[in-house]
């Protein structure tokens, strides 16, 4: 559930103790690609490729497809996205001055957690009518080494990254909290974040983006799920979607070892 104003506003004040200091960041992220769906239109899967897996992965482009959560499986008031939110660019588009925690901002941003897919992989997107709040949802083949190792830094976050400020791209300054969030023991190795991010419009009216960063390893496969918005971000959506999902693919992969 979303924070009450109070406490958003005591984060932004935390934040706006330290703006001279994000003066000084000489990056930006203006030139920077945005999400792969950006233009997603209401089919909001990716396009149907075959192509056979890469070396070690378990699940064609398929079979990753058929793995992805849809609309029927969140229920009303869920339906395909109409594209990426305003706030992408206004809110979540930002640099702050410590590099990990810049490393987790791009990672909101781009839905790149393990890096751009080098084998069979499938997203999907979806839109909650009511709150405005998005879910997407990835499944792709990633070296599990580097997604364990992946899974380990977002566990270090809410100590090192727990509280810290940001600046996006329109000059603005936020109050960025990271937490963690639990999830069911899932698949080979799992972790997620809640992270909220704090601000003021020009016009003085203040802003409250949340956002759920969930991951999880399933043998060669990994699950990436953001789930953000101004409204209300339910977390049991999060872990509910990441645990049907995680169900699907494992099913999914038993289905496709067992035709070998």
């Amino acid at each position: 559930m979303s924070h009450p104003p109070a406490a958003a506003r005591a984060l932004l004040a935390s934040a706006l103790s330290v703006t001279a200091l994000l003066a000084t960041a000489g990056c930006s992220v203006e030139d920077e690609p945005r999400p792969r769906w950006f233009s997603a239109s209401a089919s909001a899967a990716s396009p149907a490729v075959e192509q056979p897996a890469g070396p070690g992965a378990a699940l064609t482009e398929a079979q990753a497809r058929a793995a992805l959560i849809t609309e029927a499986d969140l229920g009303e008031p869920w339906g395909p996205t109409r594209g990426a939110r305003t706030w992408r660019d206004g809110l979540l588009k930002a640099t702050t001055e410590d590099g990990e925690c810049q490393r987790l901002l791009d990672a909101l941003y781009t839905e790149e957690l393990f890096g751009v897919p080098q084998g069979p992989h499938a997203t999907s997107a979806f839109d909650d009518a009511e709150t405005d709040a998005q879910v997407r949802y990835q499944v792709a083949a990633h070296p599990p080494a580097d997604v364990d190792r992946t899974l380990e830094w977002l566990k270090s976050l809410p100590g090192r990254c727990g509280q810290f400020t940001a600046s996006t791209t329109r000059g603005g300054v936020q109050g960025v909290e990271v937490r963690d969030l639990p999830l069911p023991p899932l698949g080979d190795a799992r972790q997620a974040l809640r992270v909220t991010l704090a601000g003021e419009t020009e016009e003085g009216e203040l802003t409250y983006l949340t956002m759920d960063l969930a991951a999880v390893r399933v043998g060669e496969e990994a699950i990436v799920l953001t789930h953000g918005g101004l409204d209300e971000v339910y977390a049991e959506v999060t872990q509910q979607a990441v645990e049907l999902g995680t169900q699907q693919l494992v099913e999914i992969g038993r289905q496709g070892r067992a035709q070998i």
